[in-house]
């Protein structure tokens, strides 16, 4: 979560394009020659570079990026956008969220956190392909992706009566700009990714090896967090359906490659990955169990037992069945907690204001704190909004909660009572943690290397889904595979 940022805006939720998107009813339909990247689409890209930077914690440099940067212009000038590699601007992520997009102009992303999914270059190329066979195929043109914070918020409300499939709080802007494309532009832009891994020379069957590994991940995310999801993390608009995974090899057997001819590159790419951060950045705060704690900032907070913490740039989204929450913070306004309140309100209101009640000012695990509550109309129906915000001296920190009518900040009570300080020493005692590629050696098996991984829970799940295993895996001496460990 960034320092400052009061709600994060949905102004540049205009054109990126999105990796999985619900389905529909369309076949896909041929691809037609793109038209090339035009003046106005590198200008739009240009302006909105910058938003997409600050919402996923900056790039991520070093040997990582050089790679990333690499392999993205490669596969970008297969799309017919441009001939140039230096028409495309690739860019690293440092997010923990399984995430990749394009928008126009030639500007692609990819997280850290995805490509540490990832486990030979065929896989990079074939989303990074993907992504940009929804620009060349105008995809985001067909579709109406404008939002206002109004809109947001109801979309994150109706969730709480199923009557939403975006899901996301107001403000979380990480996915929000990554709305969902029809079955037929997804389709389309599968084939156009594996006819770009073919024309780059990789191997075609890396695009359905990387929709079975985010299959793979999204059933693990389902175990860890106790929430059964039929979406990917990679945004939570991209269904992988085994289906998929089945048309996605059987495209790459058009393209007249052989099995096993086209480039995988799979020892140099997981050798890149070595010493990459993974999970969360520290300066971003991080996600333990059911805990968030920031060591720049000093404070941590504790979801109840069933909600899921997803850590954004400008926010951290806490959102379970019961009711969804966000942690963001600003600038200590001149008139303190009472400004700040009625900014997070104005701000979530957007054109159509909601009218809070009483400030009513409190003390929460030593800290002054204020409190306003409102009963809001949305598409779904009425549901209570309630703010909460902190005082940090020249920061505000606060808990925006949305719960059904009549439950106020109903079971997101102990969330928002359970802020406080971290000690200096708590802050310090944090480690982050990254990729650490061993090679198997005579004995290891799955187990022993497993026991390895820096995480209290589903060490051997954790290990075997990131490195594609299946669980009766035979490792052979020499091979490279990923661990994640504490960093020293």
């Amino acid at each position: 979560m960034m320092r400052n940022g009061l709600i994060a805006c949905t102004a540049i939720a205009l054109a990126t394009g999105a990796c999985y998107a619900p389905q529909g009813d369309a076949n896909a339909a041929p691809a037609k020659a793109p038209r090339s990247i035009s003046a106005s689409e590198k200008a739009q890209g240009a302006k909105y570079h910058p938003d997409l930077l600050a919402e996923y914690g900056g790039p991520y440099t070093g040997p990582q990026a050089d790679y990333v940067t690499r392999v993205g212009k490669k596969i970008s000038v297969q799309s017919g956008l441009s001939n140039a590699e230096g028409d495309f601007t690739i860019t690293l992520l440092n997010s923990p969220v399984n995430n990749a997009f394009a928008i126009p102009g030639g500007y692609v992303y990819i997280t850290r956190q995805l490509l540490a999914l990832m486990n030979d270059e065929a896989e990079l190329a074939s989303v990074m392909g993907h992504e940009v066979g929804h620009v060349a195929a105008r995809h985001s043109a067909k579709r109406n992706t404008t939002s206002t914070i109004g809109q947001i918020l109801s979309a994150g409300v109706g969730i709480l009566t199923g009557n939403s499939t975006l899901g996301q709080l107001a403000g979380y802007g990480t996915q929000l700009y990554t709305l969902g494309y029809s079955r037929k532009q997804e389709y389309q832009a599968d084939d156009l990714g594996v006819a770009y891994l073919a024309r780059g020379g990789y191997d075609p069957l890396a695009a359905s090896d990387m929709l079975a590994a985010l299959g793979a991940q999204t059933a693990l995310d389902g175990k860890v967090t106790g929430q059964t999801r039929d979406i990917p993390t990679w945004t939570s608009t991209h269904p992988n359906s085994a289906d998929r995974v089945i048309r996605a090899r059987k495209q790459a057997a058009t393209t007249g490659i052989p099995t096993g001819q086209g480039l995988r590159n799979r020892d140099v790419f997981i050798s890149m990955l070595d010493g990459m951060l993974y999970d969360d950045d520290p300066k971003e705060g991080l996600v333990v169990g059911q805990q968030f704690i920031h060591p720049v900032l000093k404070l941590k907070f504790t979801a109840p037992t069933g909600y899921n913490i997803i850590n954004g740039s400008d926010a951290v989204t806490i959102s379970g069945t019961g009711g969804k929450a966000q942690f963001s913070a600003g600038k200590m306004p001149a008139n303190g907690l009472a400004g700040h309140i009625d900014a997070v309100f104005k701000a979530v209101g957007g054109n159509t204001p909601i009218q809070y009640g009483e400030i009513t000012n409190s003390k929460i695990n030593g800290i002054n704190a204020a409190q306003a509550s409102a009963r809001a109309n949305t598409s779904s129906g009425q549901v209570d909004v309630v703010v909460t915000a902190f005082d940090f001296g020249q920061a505000a920190y606060h808990f925006l909660t949305i719960a059904p009518a009549g439950q106020g900040i109903g079971p997101l009570g102990p969330l928002v009572n359970s802020l406080s300080r971290i000690t200096d020493a708590e802050a310090a005692a944090i480690k982050p943690r990254e990729v650490d590629i061993v090679t198997v050696k005579a004995g290891d098996t799955p187990a022993t290397l497993s026991g390895r991984m820096a995480y209290a829970d589903y060490k051997l799940e954790r290990f075997l889904t990131l490195n594609a295993l299946d669980s009766n895996a035979k490792l052979t001496p020499g091979q490279k595979l990923k661990l994640i460990v504490y960093r020293k």
